[in-house]
């Protein structure tokens, strides 16, 4: 064993039995005979490393110091005794002297738990020999230098605790299943607790796909994904970054919005951190009941709009799970750094509070003052207890809170609104791409959109200043360019008084209109886009009216899920004959019209987390014959 670490116990585990309060008395003893007077950890490793290498040295002379020599399969008494000497040294240097007589002597009354094997004779495998490929991780090997960053701490039996055996297997982040090898089988306990066969992760992945596949309904899809994900992490990330075209409406939209609604009829056992008003006060000790420290995404909601289904309180969950899910999928960010969590702070949905096996508090939301307050609370216990570069993402609050909420806590945490910043950059993406097939620039289209929440405003916004880089132009100019529809009819400078405040930039000069329909006439837009989170609002004579000025209308139907779309797929190409230039916020099967198949993309979820661009289609440029 090299002598670099003070890793006492992965040469010579202590004994298997309980030693007794005398015994430990006795060690505690021998702890100040070898490691009085250390006052630092060079002084440690001078004081330590001589005695591990006279232990070695005897054991490989096989020199007898107790009634049985050192054989290869027991380890001799006074090896035992000098590595346990030393290694309580270690631990005893690294708390403290005071406190060690008493953990050494509150541990005589409980079990120890030991680390490792014992050290056996024959063939039987020791973790001194095994490879990166099949450590304590489960079979990955340590990419981020997770395990190696923590070599130099003092390590003894009583400190560190390895996962193995059952609790192995209920480990979702390093359970592989059948797929542990014989060697992992021996070296974590696992003989007996599996079936004798050993297969590969891809047979396994074949055999959950096939599974899949066998189930009928989306939400049972999504049930199997999220219970394969409960336990066995890698299979489940490996299942979706192979299938990712496949998997991804069951793991988020459209799937997903059904699985909210019925969260509390599915819920088995929770995947992120429940914080409500309950919790008003202690919110710091409720982040620290996180497993994990090393936290570098944060997605958090409270439930009040979630994709186009309104208010679903605490069963919101389902969205931060998702989309944590495609950041490791599709952006490479290791699930050990994700952290869903959901805020509830009640909800004014009635079917919830009536519901028997609904999640959440049965109360109305709060507002004003005391929800700030619970928010403010929450914002800087994140940052005191993970730092100030942890990500937060705010997602599907509603549009009041969530204006407020990107403004106040800009500039002192690292935040991001999927909703107002990531759909709008995954649009104007979208919208570049299409005008090579189109043609002209962003300011030599004309933009109308049908909503004016969260993700209208914020796409307009980013149109807006991205025409005003290219153009030279101030942005209040560009804004001209961009209209705006919400329930009330066209945003116009005479209701200017009566508008929120993220609407008023957007009131320009012209007489009222009181519907999509007029708007489209009057305005006649080159570009129309969905964000009402109402369906079938892109009707016929919407559609045809944009097509009779436009030879290749854009058509963004963005709302989510499914069944909120502004308008299908089949609707689109078939009222525009064919020339429109289509995307949704929610997968659409492709359209076969006139001979000439349409492969709508999918144009809101996650595609900002990839490197490669994988919309696909006639949507932005690339026609399919």
């Amino acid at each position: 064993h090299k002598p670099t670490t003070f890793q006492a116990s992965t040469c010579f585990p202590p004994p298997r039995s309980t030693p007794s309060a005398a015994g430990a008395r006795r060690l505690a003893v021998a702890v100040r005979a070898v490691a009085g007077g250390v006052r630092s950890a060079a002084a440690m490793r001078a004081r330590f490393l001589p005695l591990l290498a006279r232990q070695w040295q005897h054991r490989a002379s096989g020199s007898s110091g107790a009634r049985r020599g050192c054989c290869g399969r027991h380890q001799c008494g006074e090896t035992r005794r000098g590595l346990a000497a030393a290694a309580a040294a270690a631990r005893w240097w690294h708390v403290g002297r005071r406190g060690f007589v008493a953990s050494v002597e509150a541990g005589a009354k409980g079990e120890m738990e030991s680390t490792m094997k014992e050290i056996r004779g024959g063939g039987a495998p020791c973790v001194l020999d095994m490879d990166d490929a099949a450590t304590v991780g489960g079979g990955v090997e340590d990419t981020y230098g997770e395990d190696r960053a923590t070599e130099e701490q003092l390590v003894t039996p009583w400190t560190v605790s390895v996962a193995s055996g059952y609790n192995l297997l209920r480990d979702p982040r390093y359970n592989k299943g059948l797929a542990f090898t014989e060697k992992e089988r021996e070296t974590h306990y696992l003989r007996g607790l599996l079936p004798p066969a050993v297969t590969s992760q891809e047979l396994q992945e074949r055999k959950i796909m096939h599974n899949i596949r066998q189930y009928q309904l989306p939400l049972q899809r999504y049930m199997a994904m999220m219970d394969l994900q409960e336990g066995n992490e890698r299979l489940f990330y490996k299942l979706l970054i192979d299938n990712v075209e496949e998997l991804l409406p069951i793991v988020y939209t459209p799937t997903v919005g059904e699985a909210c609604q019925k969260y509390g009829s599915i819920f088995s056992r929770p995947q992120g951190l429940y914080i409500s008003l309950k919790e008003k006060g202690k919110i710091l000790e409720v982040l620290k009941n996180w497993p994990e420290r090393s936290i570098q995404v944060i997605v958090v909601t409270d439930g009040e709009r979630i994709l186009g289904l309104g208010d679903l309180g605490c069963q919101g969950m389902g969205i931060p799970v998702g989309k944590l899910s495609l950041y490791t999928a599709l952006g490479g960010v290791r699930p050990s750094a994700c952290l869903p969590i959901t805020l509830d702070v009640g909800t004014n949905n009635e079917e919830l509070l009536n519901d028997e096996f609904y999640i959440g508090l049965r109360q109305r939301r709060v507002t004003g003052q005391e929800y700030a307050d619970f928010l403010h609370e929450f914002m800087a216990a994140v940052k005191q207890n993970y730092g100030e570069k942890v990500l937060i993402q705010f997602e599907d609050f509603a549009n009041h809170n969530a204006f407020d909420l990107l403004a106040r806590y800009g500039t002192t945490h690292l935040v991001f609104n999927d909703d107002i910043q990531g759909t709008a950059s995954v649009v104007l993406a979208g919208l570049v791409a299409a005008l090579k097939l189109v043609g002209g620039t962003l300011a030599e289209h004309t933009y109308l959109f049908l909503g004016a929440g969260e993700a209208g405003t914020g796409i307009a916004e980013l149109i807006a200043l991205e025409m005003s880089r290219q153009t030279k132009t101030p942005i209040d100019e560009c804004r001209k360019k961009i209209w705006l529809v919400d329930s009330k009819g066209l945003i116009v400078s005479t209701r200017k008084e009566s508008l929120q405040h993220f609407k008023k930039p957007w009131a320009h000069e012209h007489e009222h209109v009181g519907n999509l329909l007029d708007a489209v006439n009057a305005i006649k837009p080159t570009v129309l886009i969905g964000t009402s989170g109402k369906g079938q609002t892109f009707t016929q004579e919407v559609v045809e009216a944009i097509s009779s000025f436009n030879e290749m209308p854009i058509i963004l139907a963005l709302s989510n899920p499914t069944s909120q779309a502004e308008c299908t797929a089949e609707q689109a190409y078939t009222w525009s004959k064919g020339r429109a230039v289509f995307a949704t916020g929610s997968p659409f099967d492709p359209v076969e019209y006139n001979g000439k198949t349409h492969v709508p993309g999918q144009g809101k979820q996650c595609i900002y987390l990839s490197r490669v661009w994988p919309w696909s289609g006639d949507v932005w440029g690339n026609p399919c014959a």
